[in-house]
Order: structure tokens, then sequence, then C-alpha cells
């Protein structure tokens, strides 16, 4: 294997000068980001379950007045179907808040972070790990892609 192709690539290695606790600080960062974006997955599960049964509660409705009970068609009709999850709030609006409130101004700031303090190169901590882990010249533990 040829020593071009033996480490990361230029975007995954770390800018001259920069301290291993920025390192550490943008792979935090970053760690917690993603943490974001897994809770952001879990309110769209949230958003497309509560729709979900929203929508079933049609054939409950349906089902209840062809089998003779009517009142509590439209109990089920009139208390639960179409009713806000929280005040004033559908589950898209509660998506739709967390996007523009939280997740979309901590996008940025991330990809600000790693713009301003490493050049615009992502996951140093992540390649630096990988760099210190693999087993060279082994080829299950390449440093690219790319490599041989």
């Amino acid at each position: 294997m040829n020593a071009q192709h033996d480490g990361p690539d230029r975007a995954h290695q770390r800018p001259e000068g920069l301290s291993d606790t920025t390192v550490e600080a943008l792979g935090a960062l970053s760690k917690a980001l993603e943490m974001t974006e897994r809770a952001r997955g879990r309110l769209y599960d949230f958003h497309q379950l509560t729709g979900g049964a929203d929508l079933e509660l049609d054939r409950a409705v349906r089902l209840l007045r062809e089998s003779g009970h009517p009142e509590w068609a439209e109990k089920v009709r009139t208390e639960i179907l179409g009713r806000n999850v929280i005040p004033g709030h559908w589950t898209f609006q509660i998506v739709e808040a967390y996007n523009d409130t939280y997740y979309e101004p901590f996008k940025a700031l991330e990809k600000s972070a790693v713009d301003e303090l490493a050049d615009g190169r992502d996951h140093l901590y992540e390649a630096e790990m990988k760099e210190a882990r693999r087993t060279a010249g082994h080829p299950a533990h390449t440093a690219r892609p790319d490599s041989p």
C-alpha cells in the first residue's frame, strides 16, 4: 500500500494548529447533534403514529355505526377524532416548532463551528479515532474507501 493511501484524506486531517481539546469539543458537539437527529426521528415517529391512529379512528367510527352503536361512533368522532395532542397543536405543528426552534439553529451552529474552527473539516474526532484503532496494512482496516 503506498503512503498517499495509508491515512485519512485531507478532509479528515486536522488543520495545523488545531488543539486536541478543540477536536474533542467539535466531536462532542457533533455527537450532541447526532443525538438530536435521533430525537427528531422519534418525533417524526410520534407524528406518523399519532396520525395513523387518527386515520384508523375513521374505521372504528364506521364499524361502531355498522354494529349498531351510533352513540359510541359519535362519541369517538367528536371526542377523539381530529383532537389536538396538546392544546392548539396537531403533531405536525409540534414537528415544525421543534425544527424551527431547536433543530435548524443547532444544525446551523454546529456547521458554523466546524467551518470556523476546523476549516470545514467534519468528523475529525472520529477520523483520528479510526486512525488510532485501525491495523495498518490489514485489508479490512483501510484508511479510506479508495485504499487498495
